[in-house]
């Protein structure tokens, strides 16, 4: 009964409203919570007038002061809430709520900023009028343009934070944190982390590719093959007839000896470790942070029943509800969306077959078809990520709307698993293909597997499938990491430039200076609930190139670097100044994005240790080198130990058995070529020396992983998520508690 009375009090009974005359007593410095923006031509329409008129009166009934602007195009309303609306949110959370974290106040004398705009964003976006029109009916029908907080207090974040000059500065994450909310923070002191960690990962990287500079010109394998001008290789691809001499593959075997050497597995072990230090240390440091932040008891659920309660003192709580049918539903209707994925990695191959047959008619390239499709292939991907990401967002929406969550933030989580899900295969699908598929299902030259029965499957790169899959990676990353970033900075830019240029040029500046300033915040970027998980989301699949194929693409964590150094600026600049404010939300962690990099880095080890196996030359060599080369069985030998590997890995073919004798065409002399595979001579069939890699290949794959997962499992125990420092902490200040409670308990039993 007290706590319902206390209610009563700080709300009000239904249709009850606070004194004006109270709220105007704290009008001297006008702030506002929030501005509301309605077109001018609304005021003109009957209905469209009733139905905005409905809704500010049924903010003033709960407690708002509403406060009416009007420019020539637009209506502005500034409201701001009483502070008895806050004044219940402490007492419903029994919590302080300060930007100076530990500060102890009773009766605060004043809100945050980042807590009147949260829980004002909340009454506005659940408030219905007695008509039962909501904010974003309202808005859909074109009463309202927009709502959005006001930048206010910025300069300090604009000196320090959002400048291009600050590239290499500490960020000031408390700050960040009293203007946009914790959030907003926990992602920038997350991504800064991620960028420093990723120092230690770039180095190591950038030392395993340069190795292999330093045996560009020494490695055996890349004297044989530009030695070998008297082999041949068959004709690869659907138009080709021609036999091209092994030796003129020499650059790139080179080239590919600079990121499939020894150093690989190494490296790729050394990723595993890297990524399980990086998250286990990242939860050291934000337990940290949420500590300092006075956050490390905090519940999203309670905080969430809080705000429903303050909006509606009749609040219903909703229980947990679980429908098999529509888990079904959804389960299927996800399952197909994969399929779409997974199909269009398939377009991607039916366009690298019909590029390679269109392309080796062009003279000019006659030798180089299987490059130019191969990058014309990682750019038509790059087409398909963009388009499908518009795809997957819409799609993920619609499943979350079907299934019904209980609440936003149970909303925000099925949501993040799902586009996430659906974004890793059109992300990666295609790069799946090339490294574990492509060249493997082609046959042999006398019976090559064809499209239709017309078109030639597309073969590895005559140096190796590790080839295909670099250049898919370092296409893919590096449009990414420039072209990306480059479109997310300009298109914000263009566009506030070109809402002030209309601005400008339709209307002459107001002589109000609050007007100006709302107008001022109004022709910024609008920002949507997704604006911080795009931002995630972006950087959840850097991480994914960065992990899961970095034996072919050693490369990765430096790309990744030096594009983090600029995204953390970008980020900030496009928040400061040329968006409007993002509403804060109030988090102890980033939420679901910590399952899926852990997720992730289990896939890098599955993903590093098959590219190793199957796709890299690795096992081969090492085969070749102790059961068939000069130092088979322990021999010592003054030669080198891979010699003859080259010729030993390729099969022979013989001109006679091709099925076509227009392919041999202009080469009657040719009796025989040679093809990358393990194949007998005589009936073409997998030879013993094929089974056995294979054995061994998969041999290498469960030791690899289990290794690799053992390192992190060790790793994980022995470094804890928590400091202990921390941990005690909060077991001081819990046994503060009890002991200030005994006290009391004992001078009351006294009395």
């Amino acid at each position: 009964m007290q706590e319902e009375e206390s209610l009563r009090i700080l709300v009000g009974t239904e249709g009850e409203s606070f004194p004006l005359e109270e709220m105007g007593t704290c009008e001297a410095p006008e702030q506002w919570d929030f501005v509301l923006v309605a077109a001018q031509h609304t005021q003109k329409k009957q209905d469209q007038r009733q139905r905005l008129r409905g809704f500010l009166e049924e903010l003033r009934r709960k407690g708002f002061h509403v406060k009416e602007r009007e420019g020539q195009k637009q209506v502005f309303f500034g409201i701001r809430a009483h502070n008895s609306v806050f004044e219940l949110y402490r007492t419903l959370l029994m919590e302080p709520d300060s930007p100076t974290p530990g500060v102890q106040l009773a009766r605060p004398t004043s809100v945050p900023d980042t807590t009147r705009i949260r829980i004002v964003n909340f009454i506005l976006s659940n408030m219905k009028t007695a008509a039962g029109d909501t904010f974003e009916n309202l808005k859909k029908d074109g009463i309202f343009e927009a709502r959005f907080p006001l930048h206010k207090g910025e300069e300090d974040l604009k000196n320090k934070w959002a400048r291009w000059r600050n590239l290499a500065r500490r960020q000031p994450i408390d700050d960040i944190r009293n203007y946009f909310g914790e959030k907003v923070a926990l992602y920038f002191a997350w991504l800064g982390w991620y960028t420093y960690m990723l120092v230690p990962a770039a180095l190591v990287g950038l030392l395993v590719f340069l190795s292999g500079f330093a045996l560009f010109d020494a490695s055996q394998i890349s004297k044989e093959v530009c030695e070998a001008r008297d082999i041949l290789l068959c004709p690869l691809g659907h138009q080709s007839r021609s036999f091209q001499p092994l030796s003129s593959t020499c650059t790139f075997a080179k080239l590919t000896h600079l990121f499939d050497n020894e150093g690989t597995v190494l490296f790729a072990i050394f990723m595993a470790l890297w990524a399980t230090v990086f998250l286990e240390i990242w939860k050291r440091q934000r337990a940290r942070v949420v500590l300092h932040w006075d956050l490390y008891g905090w519940d999203e659920d309670q905080e969430e029943m809080a705000l429903q309660l303050i909006n509606c003192p009749h609040y219903q709580l909703r229980p947990h509800q679980h429908s098999y049918l529509r888990s079904t539903v959804i389960l299927v209707l996800s399952v197909l969306m994969i399929c779409l994925m997974i199909g269009m990695a398939h377009l991607l191959v039916v366009y690298r077959v019909l590029a390679a047959a269109l392309l080796g008619t062009l003279p000019f390239l006659e030798y180089q078809v299987t490059t130019a499709v191969v990058v014309t292939g990682a750019l038509v991907h790059y087409l398909i990520i963009v388009v499908m990401t518009k795809v997957n967002k819409a799609v993920a929406l619609k499943l979350c709307e079907f299934e019904q969550p209980r609440t936003f933030l149970e909303r925000e989580r099925k949501f993040t698993i799902r586009f996430f899900i659906l974004q890793f295969f059109a992300h990666f699908s295609s790069l799946v293909y090339i490294a574990f598929i492509l060249g493997r299902i082609n046959g042999h030259p006398g019976k090559s597997t064809r499209l239709a029965g017309l078109w030639k499957l597309e073969e590895c790169h005559l140096s190796g499938c590790m080839m295909d899959l670099f250049v898919q990676m370092a296409i893919i990353m590096g449009l990414k990491q420039t072209l990306s970033n480059c479109m997310e900075y300009l298109r914000p830019w263009l566009a506030h430039k070109f809402r002030l240029m209309t601005a400008c040029t339709r209307s002459h500046q107001p002589c109000d200076p609050q007007l100006q300033d709302w107008q001022r915040n109004y022709l910024l970027n609008p920002v949507t609930t997704f604006s911080l998980f795009d931002e995630f989301m972006e950087m959840m699949i850097q991480y994914g190139f960065t992990t899961i194929f970095v034996a072919a693409f050693p490369l990765a964590p430096l790309l990744a670097l030096f594009s983090n150094l600029v995204e953390i600026r970008l980020d900030a600049v496009k928040m400061v100044w040329l968006q409007r404010r993002l509403v804060p939300r109030k988090a102890k962690d980033i939420g679901t994005w910590l399952q899926v990099l852990e997720t992730i880095g289990v896939l890098a080890v599955i993903a590093n240790g098959m590219v190793i196996a199957f796709t890299s030359e690795f096992i081969p060599r090492v085969v070749y080198k102790y059961r068939y080369g000069p130092c088979r069985q322990g021999n010592q030998s003054a030669e080198d130990c891979l010699k003859g590997y080259v010729n030993h890995s390729l099969s022979v073919f013989y001109t006679k058995d091709f099925q076509d004798p227009v392919e041999t065409e202009g080469f009657e002399n040719v009796t025989e070529c040679r093809y990358r595979d393990y194949r007998n001579a005589q009936d073409y069939n997998f030879s013993e020396q094929f089974w056995f890699l294979l054995a061994i290949r998969l041999a290498f794959v469960i030791l690899f992983e289990h290794v690799a997962l053992c390192i992190k499992l060790i790793a994980a125990w022995y470094v804890p998520d928590v400091p202990q420092s921390v941990k005690n902490k909060v077991l001081e200040e819990k046994y503060r508690i009890l002991r200030d409670k005994m006290g009391s308990s004992s001078k009351s039993t006294d009395v």
